[in-house]
């Protein structure tokens, strides 16, 4: 049985997924097993993977896209390792990476996961240091301590300081929570996350008191590339974003008051996007849901509503340039 499942889920990226895949074979840690589950790729991944002959390696094909969580979920299901790690097939793992986080584990039994910093690259594998430090001062790990994390629903909801490509996991603990959640496409990492730090989503019986490390080094690249954005994948993400936020409602009175706060927010964002586009009923009810994240983007967008499209899509275009 190999110590580590690496997984790497990938759709239409052969030109990016061998840099991922290197990346894992240039580890100083060699006992692991690299799942690479594609989600129908219609490029020649497939045929890309017929040259990687190292049997450690295993290609999971699926006829057809069954979507990102459940094409991360079919690689999970195939992991045999006692610890588990899932980054994309854009991004890339430093040569230490498994090395480093799965000694934390080894040593601390109570310890689940492992989370670290991680580099910014661009589409040429170049890190970008000035965008790192921006990156990891936006999401609270600058100031993050070393070691075990106290208040872990406020780092990974609040702050969402872990990054799941960076992280690596005890297998059991994923399987305590069920890993993702079926047919998700978006916001899927951060859904696992507070259901890991959430002692009330635990089945009867597991143990619910988890507990999360995290190792202030840069071991891990992200890469950021044109491929992201998009106007096209915004309504599908705030609609993913909308369906997270909608499943938790926190006893404490501050995480409460955050989370209606971005459900507020991603209502409008979500409304103002749809009214657009022209679905104008369920745009308006979700523009006045999520009138409290901006009465003034509200009331603009209402008006903006009976515009022509042409003009319509300009108006938008300013009213998301306004803070």
């Amino acid at each position: 049985m190999p110590k580590i499942s690496v997984c790497i889920p990938t759709f239409n990226r052969a030109h990016l997924l061998p840099f991922a895949i290197e990346s894992v074979l240039q580890q100083t840690e060699q006992d692991w097993q690299l799942i690479v589950c594609d989600d129908g790729s219609t490029d020649h991944t497939s045929e890309l993977m017929t040259t990687y002959q190292d049997s450690r390696i295993r290609y999971l094909r699926h006829a057809q896209n069954v979507g990102k969580s459940n094409n991360m979920r079919s690689g999970f299901e195939a992991a045999i390792g006692k610890y588990f790690i899932k980054f994309d097939d854009d991004d890339r793992l430093t040569p230490d990476f498994l090395s480093k986080t799965s000694q934390i584990l080894d040593r601390s039994p109570n310890v689940d996961f492992v989370g670290t910093d991680h580099w910014i690259i661009d589409s040429n594998n170049q890190r970008d240091s000035s965008a790192t430090e921006q990156n990891s001062h936006n999401w609270g790990r600058t100031n993050l301590p070393a070691g075990l994390v106290s208040n872990l629903l406020d780092v990974v909801f609040v702050k969402q300081s872990f990054q799941i490509g960076a992280t690596l996991f005890r297998r059991q603990a994923l399987l305590d929570v069920g890993y993702m959640r079926p047919n998700i496409q978006n916001c899927e990492d951060n859904d696992l996350f507070v259901r890991l730090a959430l002692r009330s989503n635990f089945p009867s019986g597991v143990n619910a008191h988890k507990q999360a490390y995290y190792l202030p080094e840069r071991l891990m690249e992200y890469r950021v590339h044109p491929e992201q954005q998009g106007i096209d994948r915004a309504i599908p993400y705030l609609k993913d974003k909308l369906t997270y936020l909608q499943n938790f409602q926190f006893e404490q009175q501050e995480l409460e008051k955050v989370r209606r706060s971005r459900l507020a927010e991603t209502q409008l964002l979500l409304g103002l996007r749809l009214v657009e586009k022209g679905e104008m009923q369920v745009g308006r009810e979700l523009v006045q849901a999520g009138r409290s994240a901006s009465s003034a983007k509200a009331y603009a967008g209402m008006a903006l509503s009976v515009l022509p499209r042409g003009v319509r899509s300009y108006a938008f275009n300013l009213i998301r340039q306004t803070k």
